[in-house]
């Protein structure tokens, strides 16, 4: 494997996106969407305004966990079926470069142009409202930022899975949109429903262990668990023990969701 024509495949990637404004859109979103709740989202209790970073970041998470995976998939969903359905793979293919080459490079063009238009968008925020953040603040917000980050990856990932698994666009246009309804909207409560119905035999911490195979809450509770009065709030202290509270292992899980689809991508992208 070499890493030029993966730099040159990424390069053309990440191009393609900068010129038909994509990161432009999807940072403005990120933008407007933060800033709306920083300041109106305790609009329900009464107040308007810049509460606190603790609050802005809890709600910043349930935007997070709809919208970057929704734009992840639908960004890698037709990686490698496209070019298959234009008939520019085998062209691809013909020249001195691997499907492990063009794997890596495809990913990691949209992987730099997802990267890039959610440090953006939220970087923003940062700089409209770092008055009113202290450095414990600002700490926290970096990480929320990162974590971010990672979640995008991680069903960029898959994105790139189902992009080699289909075969054709609508299909995987379909299958991206039912990945995102499952792990945004059905997993928890196909949880929650099993724990109400064993009348809470079904517990504890496998319950706990079981969220780890969603990165969405994944994502949550590398957040939230690190903020103690939106712990509380959220129910995590009496759900996920403080050992898989730890940011080293849940960044460590949300990596391996990144590298996992990946791997068995380049499995299943075969002649």
């Amino acid at each position: 494997m070499e890493l030029t024509p993966i730099l040159t495949i990424a390069a053309k990637e990440f191009r393609d996106r900068m010129r038909n404004r994509w990161v432009l859109a999807v940072a403005l979103v990120f933008t407007v969407f933060s800033l709306v709740i920083a300041y109106f989202g305790g609009a329900q209790q009464g107040s308007v305004g810049f509460r606190s970073i603790e609050f802005t970041i809890a709600s910043l998470v349930s935007l997070v966990i709809y919208l970057i995976p929704l734009i992840a998939l639908l960004l890698g969903f037709d990686a490698i079926v496209g070019e298959r359905e234009r008939g520019s793979l085998d062209l691809l293919l013909a020249l001195p470069i691997t499907r492990l080459e063009l794997l890596l490079g495809k990913y990691l063009g949209l992987a730099a142009a997802l990267t890039l238009s959610t440090l953006a968008g939220f970087g923003l925020v940062a700089v409209l409202l770092y008055q009113h953040m202290s450095w414990a603040g600002l700490f926290h917000y970096a990480g929320f930022m990162l974590s971010s980050v990672l979640l995008g990856l991680a069903f960029l990932s898959m994105a790139v899975l189902l992009s080699v698994l289909a075969r054709d666009r609508t299909r995987a246009s379909g299958l991206a949109i039912a990945i995102w309804f499952f792990f945004v909207l059905v997993f928890d409560l196909l949880l929650l429903g099993t724990l109400v119905a064993t009348g809470g035999q079904f517990g504890g911490e496998v319950f706990a262990w079981l969220l780890l195979l969603n990165p969405a809450d994944v994502f949550r509770i590398l957040n939230v668990f690190a903020l103690d009065d939106v712990r509380t709030l959220y129910g995590l202290a009496s759900i996920v023990p403080s050992s898989l509270g730890s940011p080293v292992i849940m960044g460590a899980v949300m990596l391996a969701w990144i590298v996992l689809p990946l791997g068995l991508a380049n499995w299943r992208f075969k002649p």
